[in-house]
């Protein structure tokens, strides 16, 4: 069973990899997802059986300064959704006796009887309130993720990391271990550098922040005039917007093998400061423009961190100039000849920590 969480798309993109590791060794695989989340990994593996199971439904707040607050209100939902969880899976174990669990980023889906993992990369819940938040989220966070089994960090061990001080803190859990980058990409399947003049947004994210986004960079992509746009707006089941641009093209969204076309294809990338994007322009060795989601302080430390590490343009949103962006963005050298992505290594030698070999277990 490998079940992501619902916030964005992101926990689920970086899920296929997982998914296709377990695939490829003879494992039966079921996912556990509704909704976009569902229909994304739906369209990846039309052949797998996909258990309904409820996401968090978390509502975000238009305005940056509320975005943390209005997540904090809804603690006690939050809550009640792990409680709705473990009993959901308690229910699919007794039908369907699964050797492992995999959860990514969901604390309800563990069971003393199955071995259960957690996967994340943010050990440091990074708050946006200061320190002293961040510790008390850290005394929280850590006692859930050492309930599992193993905790999977994605990330690379050591200073060769793209996560900091989210993946990196002082301490780590006693259960965790580093797997590596997890892309939905095919890493190594580059051709050149893609072409200059060719720009491909990704968005994706909670709403209304990427609606809010995607208006202004429709808007703004109707003076640049000089570059194609490829908007993937991140919106499985959406529709097409009214008066595109005739420089862009747009789809409400593209799976694994097309986004990957599109990317080597381009010669820049636009898109959110989201982990499972970075993990992608790291498997792709892509240079981008980084627009953290407004208020959303993991994001903006992550464009800031990779900022400074002298390998991205991070914009506000708010200061968004898109021609003079692109330009200055295509100085930053991105991921391009930067070994970040090990292409599964890592993840293979934690399925063996984890005691799952397959054939060495019977059941689902």
């Amino acid at each position: 069973m490998i079940a992501p969480l619902d916030w964005g798309l992101g926990h689920a993109t970086r899920c296929i990899p997982v998914i296709k590791y377990f695939l490829a060794q003879g494992c039966t695989v079921r996912i556990g997802a509704s909704g976009p989340v569902a229909i994304l990994l739906g369209a990846n593996f039309p052949d797998l059986e996909i258990l309904p199971l409820d996401g968090y439904n978390i509502r975000y707040s238009r305005h940056r300064k509320a975005f943390a607050a209005t997540i904090i209100f809804q603690v006690p939902k939050i809550l009640k959704a792990i409680r709705r969880e473990k009993k959901w899976l308690r229910r699919q174990q007794e039908r369907y006796k699964f050797d492992l669990v995999i959860s990514d980023n969901r604390y309800g889906l563990q069971l003393k009887e199955v071995t259960s993992v957690i996967m994340t990369h943010q050990l440091q819940i990074h708050s946006g309130q200061g320190r002293v938040a961040d510790w008390l989220l850290r005394r929280f966070h850590y006692p859930l993720l050492q309930k599992f089994d193993q905790c999977w960090v994605v990330d690379n061990p050591g200073s060769n990391n793209i996560g900091g001080a989210l993946s990196h803190p002082g301490t780590i859990p006693a259960n965790a271990r580093y797997i590596g980058l997890l892309s939905q990409m095919e890493a190594g399947a580059v051709i050149g550098k893609g072409q200059q003049e060719q720009i491909l947004v990704i968005l994706s994210g909670p709403e209304p922040m990427r609606g809010l986004l995607e208006a202004e960079l429709l808007k703004q992509a109707a003076a640049c005039t000089a570059y194609t746009f490829i908007l993937v707006a991140g919106n499985p089941g959406g529709c097409i917007p009214a008066d595109i641009p005739g420089n862009v093209q747009y789809h409400t969204y593209l799976d694994a093998a097309a986004l990957q076309q599109q990317m080597t294809a381009a010669g820049f990338v636009i898109c959110r400061s989201g982990y499972s994007t970075l993990m992608d322009l790291a498997a792709l060795y892509r240079k981008a423009l980084l627009i953290p989601t407004p208020g959303q302080a993991e994001q903006e430390y992550l464009g800031n961190y990779l900022m400074k590490k002298g390998l991205f343009l991070c914009r506000k949103q708010e200061l968004l100039d898109l021609e003079k962006d692109i330009s200055e963005g295509l100085t930053y050298p991105g991921f391009s000849g930067n070994n970040y992505y090990d292409g599964g290594k890592l993840l293979g030698e934690a399925v063996t920590a984890a005691g799952k070999l397959p054939g060495e277990q019977t059941g689902s």
